[in-house]
């Protein structure tokens, strides 16, 4: 039997679908940037500095009274959103519809709100404005993240682990080197993120097809007016120019050159939350837990990453993301079609409000990392026979060895010791081995003091410190961000 439908529903927000990236993970400053408020509004700007620079271009019919009562409607109030509601139920058209809900609080212009405009005037250029905004905010969010796990590559830099090629243990490193590695992985998402960022111009007033051929028309065939124009809008929205060559619509490639900086954010956040879910599978570092946090439903003692989860979730999200505005730039025929509009209306908002919760994931994790230096020891120590051989294949061909043949001999002895370890369950016997073998007498009174972790990071330490540590590259690139790492405190999780 169905579930009986309360009196309620339909009037309760819990009666009918809502994302989980709005109302579980992303920030309110996100949210409410790709709200229909703040879009719409958008729109209402972008009308009143064309009406303003058409009029300062001679354009008479524009009336000082029509003005000031579009800048004194530039909010979209919930009333307006009713009346450009079922203005676009009748007419099928939401930019008409926006057009006709503001000259109903502005009746001076009325007549010319959008003039010479088409609609790409107010949707292209709105959301050029609002990507340009939110890739500021994901700017400084990458820059937090950063500077979190560069402290922490810097505090642990000296602290020997296990180095992992084919999941398999390798050659030492420290902690705090493979911190570092995920830093610059940040890094480079950062610089590629700010360059679009640079890079991102207006689409400005260009016509129905690109021409200006409306705007030739008002302004009497003078075609310098328009350029003026463009110029104008420019300045009062902050851009450097608009872009060279524009259809009805600037070219989607601009959506798939943003949409690949932006997610490669994804494939780095999938990379750091893969490693730290390893890594707490073995038990050397671990995310965030608070003293009330549940693992399990059934399974108490469980302590799951469910941060680093989230956000390897998320992220395998972001990443979809460029094959969808690939998609819709090469199916933009001749000067365009509308199958660009509604996906672009679900793509754009969700890339970024998955680049918001991640970072979010981010913060949250990398600026409480739990280190357990007396089990990743261990662990070293278990493996670190393995370790020294490379060193003892040295020492043995400064005496005259062929290299060939003591690699062979020690890469027989290393599977007996691994053949233990595996099959008996027993420590690793390497060095007794080793001890017990002729050919390896030349460097037996060396042996005790080569089992020293430290001797085999490398430069693990002074990689940190020249990448992580003060007037580093690190520290470059986040000298813009300064003020805002200071202020800013570490990233709650809501749910």
């Amino acid at each position: 039997m169905a579930n009986a439908i309360p009196a309620s529903a339909g009037t309760s927000p819990y009666d009918s679908y809502q994302t989980s990236l709005t109302t579980r993970y992303c920030s309110p400053a996100m949210s409410q940037l790709f709200s229909q408020r703040s879009r719409h509004s958008t729109w209402r700007k972008l009308w009143l500095s064309l009406a303003e620079s058409e009029k300062e271009l001679g354009i008479d019919t524009i009336t000082d009274e029509a003005l000031e009562q579009m800048r004194a409607h530039l909010t979209v109030t919930d009333e307006d959103f009713e009346v450009a509601r079922i203005e676009e139920k009748s007419r099928r058209h939401d930019v008409m519809a926006h057009v006709h809900a503001f000259g109903a609080v502005a009746p001076a212009a009325a007549g010319i709100i959008h003039l010479a405009a088409t609609s790409c005037f107010v949707t292209d250029n709105a959301e050029l404005i609002l990507v340009r905004e939110a890739m500021d905010l994901i700017c400084k969010k990458v820059a937090k993240v950063i500077a979190n796990l560069s402290a922490f590559a810097l505090r642990w830099k000296n602290e020997p682990t296990l180095a992992y090629t084919h999941l398999q243990a390798a050659q030492l490193i420290t902690v705090g080197k493979r911190a570092a590695q995920w830093v610059l992985d940040l890094m480079l998402d950062l610089h590629a993120i700010e360059q679009v960022r640079q890079e991102l111009k207006f689409r400005g007033a260009q016509g129905t097809t690109g021409t200006q051929a409306s705007f030739v028309s008002i302004f009497e065939g003078d075609t310098s007016k328009c350029d003026q124009l463009n110029e104008l809008l420019c300045q009062k929205f902050g851009f450097s120019s608009c872009y060279d060559i524009s259809t009805q619509t600037y070219t989607r490639k601009v959506d798939l050159i943003i949409a690949n900086a932006v997610a490669g954010l994804g494939s780095t956040a999938q990379k750091i939350t893969g490693d730290i879910r390893h890594l707490m599978h073995w038990k050397e570092i671990e995310e965030p837990f608070e003293s009330s946090q549940i693992g399990s439903s059934a399974m108490a003692y469980k302590r799951n990453p469910m941060r680093s989860e989230r956000v390897y979730s998320l992220a395998r999200e972001l990443m979809s993301k460029p094959a969808s505005f690939a998609a819709t730039h090469s199916d933009q025929w001749a000067e365009r079609t509308l199958d660009d509009s509604a996906i672009r209306r679900i793509d754009i908002p969700e890339m970024f409000l998955l680049a918001d919760a991640i970072c979010i994931g981010l913060d949250n994790i990398s600026d409480g990392l739990v280190v357990y230096p007396a089990v990743i020891a261990s662990r070293v120590a278990a493996e670190l026979p393995f370790m020294i051989t490379e060193e003892i294949i040295m020492r043995l061909c400064a005496q005259g060895v062929s290299r060939q043949h003591a690699h062979e001999e020690i890469r027989v002895l290393s599977h007996q010791a691994g053949a233990v370890v595996k099959q008996e369950g027993k420590p690793n016997d390497l060095v007794e081995r080793i001890k017990a073998n002729e050919f390896f007498k030349p460097i037996w009174g060396e042996l005790d003091g080569m089992l020293k972790a430290e001797l085999y990071t490398g430069r693990s330490s002074q990689i940190v410190d020249k990448y992580c540590g003060s007037g580093g590259p690190v520290s470059k690139a986040l000298a813009p961000y300064a003020d805002y790492i200071r202020g800013a405190t570490t990233a709650k999780l809501s749910v």
